[in-house]
């Protein structure tokens, strides 16, 4: 029976779970507006391990919410899981982080748009069928009251991520479902990552990094 720890730091929530053969068994998360992760991840990974009454040994792998989102916070949790990869000698499993969000969703038909805020007008979004099938890859969409206006003419669409608060405000169509208050966690990477890990789908941990969608940009500070 597998045992993989999942690490999510994309968005403000700093999330780590266990899960055993595919199946969340433990999980330790919090959504600090000023970003906990820095502070808060090594410690999470300590309490999961102990509360499912394992050492760091007994894992088998380690899995990554691979982006995008977050510059800092994705650094942050790649270069914790490659740490414990290299100390414990254990593959590394990276799981897109906006598929891990769409199995927040119980949809029994139409689309899944996950959605993370970019800025400004701008999200980071994928699309997914009812049944978590990808039909449309990440990219950077711009949003107006036209965004998905083709996938709301045939059906319901559900949007769930923190991009929802600023789309629900331009798109007003009776076939839009706004999924509130939801973050990539943890939660949903054991399933994604027992996945990979049984069809021995792992990243060179040496040369893993994560999908940002964009170059990191620095801004000049207004002092």
């Amino acid at each position: 029976m597998s045992v993989i720890l999942s690490i999510e730091t994309a968005t403000t929530n700093c999330s780590v779970a266990i899960s055993k053969a595919g199946k969340t068994i433990v999980l330790k998360e919090d959504n600090s507006k000023n970003y906990s992760h820095a502070e808060s991840l090594h410690v999470f990974i300590n309490a999961v391990l102990k509360e499912a009454g394992l050492a760091s040994k007994d894992l088998d792998a380690i899995a990554i919410s691979k982006g995008p989102g977050s510059y800092t916070g994705l650094r942050i949790g790649v270069s914790a899981a490659k740490g414990l990869c290299f100390a414990l000698d254990k593959p590394l499993i990276s799981v897109p982080t906006l598929e891990a969000l769409a199995h927040q969703v119980d949809a029994n038909d139409g689309v899944i748009v996950t959605m993370l805020d970019a800025r400004r007008l701008e999200v980071y979004a994928a699309i997914f069928d009812s049944n978590y099938n990808r039909i449309k890859e990440t990219e950077a969409q711009i949003l107006d009251e036209n965004a998905f206006a083709d996938y709301l003419a045939k059906g319901k669409v559900y949007f769930v991520g923190n991009g929802v608060e600023k789309t629900k405000g331009l798109i007003k169509h009776e076939n839009a479902v706004f999924v509130e208050n939801k973050l990539p966690s943890a939660s949903q990477m054991g399933m994604l990552a027992f996945d990979k890990y049984k069809n021995g789908d792992f990243e060179d941990v040496a040369y893993f990094e994560p999908y940002y969608l964009k170059d990191f940009v620095a801004l000049k500070s207004s002092k």
